[in-house]
């Protein structure tokens, strides 16, 4: 059955937080020029963590694959200059896609693949990976999709600035800051404080539920 998660109610104004377990983990952070919301990843927990930050926005992106995701390299804007991130992954990959979104009118709203081994005994990577924007744009999907399936649509004027996540020899998980157009920072600001309250509380009390609703 797939992983989906509509992330439309992230920019209204009750904003969920808390949902806990190896696929989300959700914080309120400053990153880059825009406050974000970090969830995910998404995959295996083999490689080692990466987070390239909060951006702008996104001008590009290059993917390498074959039988997984084998790499990903990100393209973002930082106050309307290009700024390119790391390659994360190995060197493997026979098929590679150079994507350019019209900046800064086209953004990502929806990405979706699936995860599993690709290797006997190996952990789960990502295979497969499929993004669609405002625009109506699909890009993909790029891999093999055999797996377990995720789906991340977001809406509401939301849209991914950054990209996290875990990699070694291939893309082993994937995660996404999250922002929107013209993002309330006193709501943000709202949010922040009752999360921190939350997790002080958290601290001093046995956790009893997993999800957890702030208004702000």
């Amino acid at each position: 059955m797939a992983e989906i998660c509509d992330y439309k109610f992230l920019f209204t104004p009750c904003v969920i937080l808390g949902m806990k377990g190896s696929d989300q983990k959700w914080e309120i952070v400053n990153g880059g020029t825009r406050k974000s919301i970090q969830v995910g990843p998404w995959g295996g927990g083999g490689g080692t963590n990466w987070d390239d930050g909060s951006y702008n926005g996104i001008r590009g992106i290059t993917i390498v694959y074959d039988r997984c995701i084998d790499s990903i390299r990100i393209e973002y804007d930082k106050g309307g200059k290009p700024v390119l991130g790391e390659k994360h992954g190995g060197n493997g990959g026979n098929q590679t896609i150079n994507i350019k979104l019209n900046y800064p009118e086209e953004f990502l709203t929806h990405v979706s693949g699936h995860y599993s081994s690709v290797v006997h005994g190996g952990g789960p990577v990502i295979r497969s990976l499929k993004l669609k924007t405002n625009q109506q744009r699909t890009f993909g999907p790029f891999g093999i999709e055999e797996g377990t399936p995720f789906s991340f649509p977001i809406e509401a004027g939301g849209f991914i600035v950054g990209f996290t996540g875990r990699s070694g020899w291939y893309l082993d998980a994937v995660g996404f800051h999250l922002s929107r157009l013209n993002s309330s920072n006193s709501l943000f600001s709202k949010v922040s404080k009752k999360l921190q309250k939350l997790l002080n509380n958290e601290t001093n009390q046995p956790a009893k539920k997993t999800n957890h609703a702030v208004r702000a």
